[in-house]
């Protein structure tokens, strides 16, 4: 094929897009799909993100109990990678079986506000489209430390998920979500982890007595943090830092640079179709994720939202909307949206902490509980893992539930309740009142929110 003309062109394969795709498709529309390798097919989270990193988490949390041994490290790399490929194949097959969905591999360049060039291996392809998505999502950051850049020793998440070896002495440098998860999981494997961070402290966004306890946690796991920490420069295995007036260094088999991300739009030629971007160089989307080109949608990572699988895919509804229905659906209202720090056992968040609340001048009620201290909640005793804290966060005028923070296993989980609650005003009174099945986490709520 040289040119087609589609109803529907989507650039980058994750999650919103390839929804919509499918969606489409399914409904006889005439859609191109363009990624630009043939080992992201499905998206970062199930070939480079969520999904290999908690694969890895879960099997470490297996081992929990077991003397540490490189080769679990490596047989749960190799299993990882064999999930993935399940999944990748899948999501090909997902949209090469719909008549009138093409998937072309290959390099998109806009030429124009209609139209895309494909360069595949086998030639460029012109694609036209009457509406078009851009999906190509976030990659790390590599900041300017002298000695960095092609450390062969520095790598990216996914770069270390691909690793079958464990560093033995690995360097995380910034405490972010990916950071912390990595560090976390490397450690459980047995590596000597010491993670560097800018900041003046990790979990600056929780409150100060959930974050000591996840710190905690995660030192006894075995990773060491350095707060303050500035990287001044990398010496082939050692990584030179500064805290305060104090210069000091620390050796290291492996760097994982986790430094945050930023949108992947080079080589696209944005400019060919007048589509403008942010300062930080995320594509500017409306409310209904339309870009300065009103046919041309933007969902994802790359439109700079929050950055999780679960959004886009609401973003997937937000443009479906726009295309099929009456167009009243906006990232206005998202309301509630959780998300989970996978640790051991992972921290789960919605809404506000308690800071927050009281900042806001709200009246509220806090209730926290260490979930060794929770007597009805056996569960987590089964499962060997009564660590954590719960803690919930409720207007104290309406007993509406304005935030909670879990910080237990299953936390992932137990979250989903607490934000539906949230979305559709049910009191804490009722989440306490309500029955749940036994043994589970869910019902730690008859005696956390009891303490109110």
């Amino acid at each position: 094929m040289s040119d087609i003309d589609a109803d529907l062109v989507v650039i980058g394969f994750g999650k919103g897009g390839k929804t919509l795709a499918a969606t489409l498709g399914r409904q006889g529309k005439r859609v191109v799909m363009i990624e630009r390798s043939n080992q992201m097919y499905g998206g970062t989270c199930i070939n480079i993100g969520c999904v290999p990193t908690k694969s890895m988490v879960f099997a470490a949390e297996e081992a929990l109990g077991h003397p540490r041994d490189p080769a679990m490290y490596t047989a749960a790399v190799h299993r990882t990678a064999e999930l993935t490929a399940s999944l990748r194949e899948q999501n090909y097959a997902m949209l090469d079986s719909i008549p009138g969905v093409d998937v072309l591999t290959g390099t998109a360049t806009f030429l124009d506000a209609h139209t895309v060039s494909v360069q595949a291996d086998d030639g460029v392809v012109t694609v036209e489209g009457h509406h078009i998505v851009v999906g190509t999502g976030s990659e790390p950051v590599w900041p300017n430390i002298p000695g960095l850049q092609g450390n062969p020793r520095a790598m990216t998440s996914a770069e270390l998920l691909a690793t079958d070896q464990l560093p033995s002495r690995l360097v995380v440098l910034g405490g972010g979500y990916v950071g912390l998860e990595f560090a976390a999981m490397c450690a459980a494997y047995g590596a000597h982890v010491t993670l560097l961070e800018r900041q003046p402290a990790v979990l600056s966004r929780e409150d100060d007595d959930v974050a000591a306890v996840a710190v905690k946690l995660l030192e006894e796991a075995g990773v060491r943090i350095v707060c303050a920490a500035d990287v001044t420069s990398i010496d082939e295995s050692t990584v030179h830092y500064r805290v305060g007036a104090r210069e000091t260094s620390v050796e290291a088999d492996g760097i994982l640079v986790a430094l945050g991300r930023h949108p992947v739009t080079s080589g696209l030629n944005l400019e060919a179709a007048s589509i403008a971007i942010r300062d930080d160089g995320t594509i500017a989307v409306d409310e209904h994720l339309r870009t300065s080109q009103p046919h041309i949608f933007a969902v994802g990572d790359v439109n700079g939202g929050p950055q999780f699988t679960y959004v886009s895919l609401d973003d997937y509804r937000v443009v479906l909307d726009q295309l099929n229905g009456n167009g009243s659906r906006t990232t206005s209202d998202r309301v509630a949206v959780p998300y989970t720090l996978f640790m051991t056992p992972p921290l789960a968040r919605v809404g506000l902490t308690e800071r927050q609340a009281r900042e806001a001048g709200s009246a509220i009620k806090v209730a926290a509980l260490p979930v060794a201290k929770m007597a009805t909640v056996p569960r987590a005793r089964i499962v060997h893992q009564p660590a954590g804290l719960m803690k919930v966060v409720v207007d104290a005028d309406t007993d509406e539930i304005l935030g909670a923070a879990l910080l237990s296993y299953d936390s992932h989980e137990v979250i989903n309740t607490v934000a539906l609650a949230m979305r559709h005003g049910i009191t804490a009174t009722t989440l306490r009142d309500s029955i749940y099945t036994h043994p589970s986490m869910t019902e730690a709520f008859n005696q956390l929110l009891g303490m109110l």
